[in-house]
């Protein structure tokens, strides 16, 4: 049943490859602007465990990637130790990552386990999450996934 899944995921993301490729193109999943996670806080997420949109006015640059948050409070939380709040796999779908692929996640669809959090896609074909999920054994997907991810952060999709 495990290899399906990953097999399902695996054709899925070659359909779906060259729709991302042209909009995919660095190691860090950022916009035209450089701005990281579509806005969205990285303290909200680890902190708070929860997916809240951040404002301009309370930005950082951390490795010529932006950050949005909420307030002034959590901008400054983040200066202090900004490699802690750096999304898992440059804040691409990490059961992507664990397939050998690099998807955009839905901003709202995330794990956080270990100190870190973990973003996944979802559309109506697919809720990567949940597979994520329906894995018993956590460790194993972070492995593989880092594994790959060694590699897919050097390529430009």
């Amino acid at each position: 049943m495990k290899n399906i899944v990953k097999t399902i995921v695996v054709l899925f993301a070659l359909v779906i490859s060259t729709t991302l490729s042209a909009q995919d193109n660095k190691a860090n999943n950022i916009d035209n602007s450089n701005i990281a996670l579509e806005g969205y806080s990285p303290v909200s997420y680890l902190d708070l465990k929860i997916a809240q949109k951040g404002v301009k006015q309370h930005k950082s640059e951390y490795q010529k990637v932006v950050y949005y948050f909420t307030s002034a409070e959590q901008k400054a939380t983040f200066d202090k130790n900004p490699k802690k709040y750096i999304p898992e796999y440059g804040g691409f779908c990490a059961f992507g990552v664990y397939a050998g692929a690099k998807f955009r996640p839905d901003p709202n669809k995330f794990i956080v386990k270990d100190g870190k959090y973990f973003l996944y896609l979802y559309n109506l074909e697919l809720d990567a999450q949940q597979l994520w999920l329906a894995e018993k054994d956590h460790n194993k997907l972070v492995s593989t996934a880092n594994k790959n991810w060694e590699k897919l952060s050097k390529t430009h999709n």
